[in-house]
């Protein structure tokens, strides 16, 4: 068996509009179902948070970063090719003539595909600071951590109410030195 068979390595499916949610699941119950855990390792629809003004109230919301598109990140053979494209909603690999064509390392890590963070030291009730994104210099407070999707649920102040918002670990810093001030009347 060759090495390019037993690496697991990224490639994209093509989805019909608007069905990129069903595929991810489908893929998903088909992993759980068939034990396949070791063949397909993720899947990743890539969003952003982007922050909506209607009528005067702000509300954030997930945007599809590249609607149509779902990256899914396996050990290729011919049967995940049969069961892939013949799973609901998918119309096909992007690669030349629908054949599955893997992502360079360089493409995986401009789309973000595996951030990932090596020492992450932080714990429940840290104070921490948005580095990037939408919510970037918000301050807020570490309610959950998920080491296998590099995720913490951040407790910000936004519009006047504490909304927990997932934030990547590379999305995320420790305040060094945060300082109470108790104000008394």
């Amino acid at each position: 068996m060759s090495k390019q068979s037993t690496t697991a390595r990224w490639y994209i499916l093509h989805t019909y509009s608007g069905y990129e949610s069903l595929v991810k699941k489908s893929i998903e119950q088909i992993v759980e179902n068939g034990n396949l855990q070791d063949v397909i390792l993720d899947v990743k629809i890539p969003t952003e948070t982007l922050i909506e003004d209607k009528n005067g109230k702000k509300k954030a919301y997930e945007a599809k970063v590249m609607p149509g598109y779902v990256f899914i990140k396996l050990v290729y053979s011919n049967q995940m090719w049969f069961t892939l494209t013949n799973t609901r909603g998918v119309t096909g690999f992007v690669g030349p003539n629908g054949k599955a064509w893997p992502l360079e390392e360089d493409e995986v890590k401009r789309l973000g595909l595996e951030d990932r963070v090596a020492d992450f030291t932080m714990v429940v009730g840290d104070n921490v600071t948005v580095v990037t994104g939408p919510f970037e210099g918000m301050v807020g407070v570490i309610k959950e951590i998920d080491l296998v999707r590099q995720k913490a649920q951040v407790v910000l102040n936004m519009f006047g109410r504490e909304t927990s918002v997932d934030m990547d670990f590379i999305q995320i810093e420790k305040l060094n030195n945060p300082t109470v001030t108790v104000v008394e009347d």
